[in-house]
């Protein structure tokens, strides 16, 4: 018996697949450029999050990364375990944390400033075609964020 006599899809026909094994290639890249700067990817996230805003509230976050308290706060205590970031309590609301970066932090910031070059470069799209791609993506995930609600 064929194993597509019953209309199942192929992995190579799916668009789901095509996403997460290019989600995973990504990373495979990301990987050892983020370990020399001592960070993970979702560490390097929360860090543009807070190159671009420093001060945020760890929902801020959350809500920018689209993931929630329970997968970011550890995720927050390593890092500030590592240096890079504080964590303290809103004076205003008690049930806030508001995350700040450290100096080191901020320093690797320069360091990372590389990385946008590196990965593009790896796509070997064009930064036309780069941008293309990454909003077709965007409104792909903001279509399907409307049915998840």
């Amino acid at each position: 018996m064929n194993p597509t006599d019953d209309n199942l899809p192929l992995l190579d026909e799916l668009l789901c697949f095509a996403i997460y094994s290019t989600s995973l290639a990504m990373s495979k890249v990301y990987r050892p450029l983020l370990s020399g700067l001592g960070i993970t990817y979702p560490q390097y996230l929360v860090l543009i999050v807070l190159w671009n805003q420093d001060g945020v509230t760890v929902s801020q976050i959350g809500n920018q990364l689209f993931l929630d308290s329970a997968t970011l706060t550890p995720l927050l205590k390593r890092m500030e375990e590592a240096g890079f970031i504080r964590r303290e309590r809103s004076t205003r609301d008690e049930r806030q944390v508001i995350i700040t970066l450290t100096d080191a932090g901020r320093a690797l910031r320069e360091q990372a400033r590389k990385l946008s070059d590196t990965i593009l470069c790896a796509t070997q799209c064009s930064k036309e075609d780069a941008l293309m791609l990454k909003n077709q993506l965007v409104a792909l995930r903001n279509n399907l964020e409307k049915n998840i609600r």
